[in-house]
């Protein structure tokens, strides 16, 4: 973990014009997807089979909060693929009209 702290502590050379770092966003995003997953389940996990040794209903409890954590964690990652999608469409287009500029440019001298 000191070496990660290290490497990035004396490459400040390889940020970009926002200050972020070119791995940043990637594992940022591995985060969020990650946290969809494993969040809503672990947390349905443990609070049916709570509630099961609670009211004396196993496995009911435990299956239905496992399978609405499982429509959660569904839900939540459509809507963050779909924001991150819509987002990479429009940095995709101010690039594309970057380099449609930059051509023009080149052309009228």
């Amino acid at each position: 973990m000191v070496f990660i702290f290290l490497l990035v502590e004396n490459n400040n050379n390889n940020q970009d014009k926002k200050g972020k770092y070119w791995w940043q966003p990637p594992v940022f995003l591995f985060l969020k997807f990650s946290s969809w997953v494993v969040a809503p389940v672990l947390l349905a996990a443990f609070l049916g089979k709570w509630l099961d040794n609670k009211y004396d209903s196993e496995p009911w409890i435990f299956l239905f909060a496992v399978g609405t954590a499982f429509l959660v964690s569904i839900l939540g990652l459509i809507k963050t693929v779909t924001e991150e999608y819509r987002r990479l469409e429009k940095s995709g287009d101010k690039t594309k009209q970057d380099k449609n500029n930059n051509k023009q440019d080149k052309i009228n001298g």
